[in-house]
């Protein structure tokens, strides 16, 4: 027999090479043909295609577990073997040897995870049986150990395989040595020798109980004729058998037949009388054809006379009134325990108002006077019930309040501040919440004045509330008063400016933290249990989401969004008469509370008007959080309370300016005014107290204080113009000095900033210009001459001209020239007299002898046009001397 393939160790190499890098371990590779079935025509194999491929069963391990896959290999156009499909053996569903190829040697594999199933799967052809049965023996092996499952087999006997696989499993002879060392052999079957995945398909065990089975019953099919003809006499012995009992049931099949003939003789005399009943029958039924015609009338206007006592029926069913629901309208109670009978009877006369209506009612009833008197009757309940129900309500919120109200537990106390708490309203509220929806569907118009109720007797609670946290909240916070007076007065009345205020602001934070969500919960909750018809908007998700989830019941029905009541950005819905009642009512529920608010900020304004600042930015915080979710009342209160703020830092500002402005009134000053450092400490203050929006007010603030800053320096500055440079320039640069870390970090200051810088600039040039005319008039005269003739005559006619001549030009250098070094150390010494920042001298006399050398240069050059025959000292000369001074 030819050597297999599987036993090939160069195609063995060949896979492992086509699948390096993967992991997998080769277990069998075999060379197969590859054909197409045709479903539906299992006659023809289709093997016309037939391509050679390599079949390999390969194994990857992982930790305890291991995969086992099916590779089909193709040969390239160089004869290499390349991957050309992989399956899975975890998804082998099925075993199946075509029974139409006559030598066996045909079979398909069937996966239940191949994406189209209507496609036949390709049929690998073996070169015999041998193969065959090694390849698949090999498949249920490791379908059995690895996958611990089996496909199922269609085709062949799995145990003729188990059969198979242990006759031709091959046999290897070893040696072994004794103790002795005498070699002894020893007969070893090759699958114990290769630690492989290939194993039996059957246990040794069940091999055995298989063999026992097979002994208790001698089948003899060693011989094939033998053990057909044993089958052929077994045969004819049973139908031998068959035949003797036919032959004894003869009695039998006699009394049946006897049986027979007399039933047929009773069939016919039956036959006879239906005849004669069939004649009587025909004159029957004449008769009762007449009858029926007779009797039609009469059944008709029978169910006639029914159907309208059925109708009447529900006429009257529906006319009339429960007894018991008639007591709960008229004089019922409105306690917790009867109100699911109250609730029961308001759906009762809802449903039986809407029954009478002729969308619900045939037209027919509708002008009948039993059905016009009823409806009279239930108006009449139903406005009876309306008015104890809203005289109960009205007295019902006043009384729950004024509990509330006399209670002093309930309201902030001397060293205790109380977080109000409406739980338990709003708990007992609730229960008459479906009631005031039954009311609503009964008479709308009886809600306004319980909405009225509501709001005037929850308004006395939030305002009593609001007005004992606000008095303990400023009552319990102690903090030193910061001046008021900034800009003006002595150095040592701002000593105490650095206390540190935050308590205030911490304060006022701490009052919209508690109040706003309580105003927007109440807020909520009104317009969900007044049965407002307004859209909800979006959940909370504002800045202030967590400072509402401190202060919620637990009740998650209270959330209900209310729309702006100033938005005239969104176009106008179907529901907004519903929204102007609610925007009414909701002032109505919370006008005055902003009083309390109004209070806490005059306070604060009074201990630390910077502190307006953290207030504004606290709360434009909130203003911001409430777009979302708020109702259109607390937006309101939180834009008086933001203007409120910016109102007294505004008139702080204006005091502040009115302080800068009185320094023009005062004697005359000299060196830096008493504002300017300390608008630099107001300005890092003012910093510090910047949060969220209120950038724009400080910046405002500044530009403000700023810009008369610098008009209040300029008027003091020309109430003495001899001295107004001077001023200028040492105030200008302390601006800066002062300024410098601010200007880097805020742009509005850092634009101020230039602008101080450039009359610095401007000051430091006229003052220049001053000291050196002074000292050097004559010089510069003489020059400004010879410029002025410039523009209307020659260079060489100039000398010609009056007071411009040759002799001019020299006395004019004796005299100003002669004692040079006298008149700059004089003009230094008058830089220095009149200037209070010592600290500016250096630079502004670097300054002064740059500009002075300058228009020294200027001179000698218009003198070298005019005068080039006269010697006059050079500018490097000039430069030297004012070096060396």
């Amino acid at each position: 027999m030819a050597k297999s393939s599987a036993d090939d160790g160069e195609l063995r190499r060949a896979c492992e090479a086509a699948i390096e890098g993967t992991k997998q371990q080769i277990v069998m590779s075999i060379r197969v043909a590859k054909s197409r079935g045709v479903w539906g025509k299992s006659g023809k194999l289709g093997r016309q295609m037939a391509k050679p491929r390599v079949l390999a069963l390969s194994v990857k391990s992982k930790g305890q577990r291991k995969k086992a896959f099916l590779r089909v290999m193709k040969y390239s156009s160089g004869g290499v073997l390349e991957p050309a499909k992989m399956y899975k053996l975890k998804h082998l569903s099925k075993v199946e040897v075509i029974t139409n190829d006559p030598s066996g040697c045909t079979f398909t594999l069937g996966f239940d995870n191949l994406r189209s199933q209507s496609v036949a799967p390709p049929q690998w052809t073996m070169r015999n049986t041998d193969d065959r049965n090694r390849l698949l023996v090999c498949i249920l092996n490791i379908c059995k150990d690895v996958l611990k499952s089996l496909p199922k087999v269609v085709g062949i006997d799995i145990v003729e395989m188990a059969i198979w696989a242990k006759d031709n499993t091959p046999v290897v002879t070893t040696q072994r040595s004794t103790e002795d060392g005498e070699p002894v052999v020893e007969a070893v079957t090759e699958s114990d020798l290769k630690v492989t995945v290939e194993k039996e398909l059957v246990s040794q065990a069940e091999e055995e109980d298989m063999e026992a089975l097979l002994g208790t019953y001698v089948m003899g099919i060693g011989e094939a004729e033998a053990f057909s003809e044993r089958l052929k006499r077994e045969l004819q012995a049973l139908e031998a058998a068959n035949v003797h009992a036919i032959l004894e049931s003869e009695p039998l099949v006699d009394e049946v037949l006897n049986g027979l003939e007399a039933a047929t003789n009773i069939v016919d005399d039956m036959d006879e009388w239906l005849g004669i009943f069939n004649i009587k029958l025909r004159h029957m039924r004449e008769d009762i054809e007449s009858i029926e015609i007779r009797n039609n009338k009469l059944e008709m206007q029978s169910v006639n006379n029914k159907a309208l006592i059925e109708e009447l029926d529900k006429v009257i069913e529906r006319l009339r009134v429960p007894s018991e629901y008639a007591a709960s309208l008229t004089g019922g109670s409105f306690d917790e325990a009867d109100m699911l009978q109250n609730i029961e009877a308001c759906e009762w006369l809802a449903k039986a108002l809407r029954g009478l209506e002729v969308p619900n009612l045939d037209p027919i009833y509708a002008n009948m006077r039993a059905v016009k008197e009823k409806r009279a009757e239930l108006e009449k309940l139903k406005a009876t019930f309306v008015r104890r129900a809203s005289e109960f309500l009205r007295n019902y919120f006043a009384s729950l309040v004024d509990f509330m109200i006399s209670d002093k537990s309930y309201f902030s106390q001397r060293g205790q501040l109380k977080r109000p708490d409406h739980a338990d309203l709003r708990y007992k509220c609730r229960t008459y919440a479906r009631l005031l929806q039954h009311l609503k569907g009964l008479d709308k118009n009886c809600l306004g004045p319980l909405r009225k109720a509501y709001c005037s007797s929850l308004n006395l609670l939030l305002r009593r509330e609001a007005r004992e946290f606000a008095n303990e909240l400023r009552a319990s916070t102690k903090v030193s008063r910061n001046p008021t007076v900034w800009l003006e007065g002595s150095t040592g009345s701002s000593q105490n400016a650095n206390t540190d205020t935050s308590a205030v602001s911490d304060a006022y934070a701490k009052m919209l933290t508690i109040f706003i969500p309580l105003l927007v919960d109440e807020s909520s909750f009104f317009a969900h249990f007044m049965c407002f018809e307004v859209p909800a908007l979006a959940p909370p998700g504002g800045s202030d989401s967590k400072n509402r989830s401190n202060n919620e019941d637990g009740n998650d029905d209270d959330d209900l969004g209310i729309m702006d009541i100033d938005d005239t950005d969104k176009k106008p819905s179907k529901t907004s008469p519903d929204l102007t009642a609610l925007n009414e009512s909701l002032q109505d529920l919370l006008d005055g509370i902003q009083e309390d608010f109004y209070a806490v900020v005059d306070w604060a304004y009074k201990i630390d008007p910077l502190r307006c600042i953290s207030m504004h930015g606290i709360t434009e915080r909130y203003l911001s959080g409430q777009k979302a979710d708020a109702a259109g009342f607390v937006r309101l209160l939180l834009g008086d309370l933001e203007s409120r703020v910016s109102m007294q830092f505004s008139r702080f500002v204006d005091e502040a300016c009115h302080q800068i402005e009185r320094n023009e009134r005062n004697v005359r000053q000299m060196g830096v005014l008493p504002y300017i450092p300390r608008f630099a400490a107001l300005a890092t203050r003012m910093e510090q107290y910047i949060q969220g929006q209120s950038r724009d007010l400080v910046d405002q603030a500044y530009t403000k204080f700023v810009s008369i800053m610098f008009v209040t320096l300029e008027k003091i500055a020309q109430q003495d113009p001899k001295y107004a440079d001077i001023l200028l320039l040492e105030n200008y640069a302390a601006f800066q000095n002062s300024l410098y870390d601010l200007a880097n970090v805020v742009p509005t200051l850092a634009k101020f900033y230039h602008q101080a810088s450039e009359a610095y600039e401007q000051a430091c040039t006229r003052h220049i210009s001053m000291i050196i005319y002074y000292q050097f008039e004559r010089l510069f005269q003489f020059a400004k001459k010879i410029e002025d003739f410039m523009y209307t005559i020659t260079p060489e006619e100039i000398p010609f001209q009056l007071g411009l001549s040759k002799m001019e030009l020299r006395k004019m250098l004796k005299s100003s020239l002669s004692g040079v070094d006298k008149s700059i150390a004089a003009m230094y010494k008058k830089l220095q007299k009149n200037l209070a920042s010592e600290e500016l001298l250096p630079s502004l006399w670097d300054k002064c002898k740059k500009e002075f050398l300058d228009k020294y240069e200027s001179f000698v050059q218009l003198v070298a046009k005019v005068y080039p025959s006269e010697n006059v000292p050079g500018v490097t000369e000039m430069r030297g001397l004012l070096a060396s001074m």
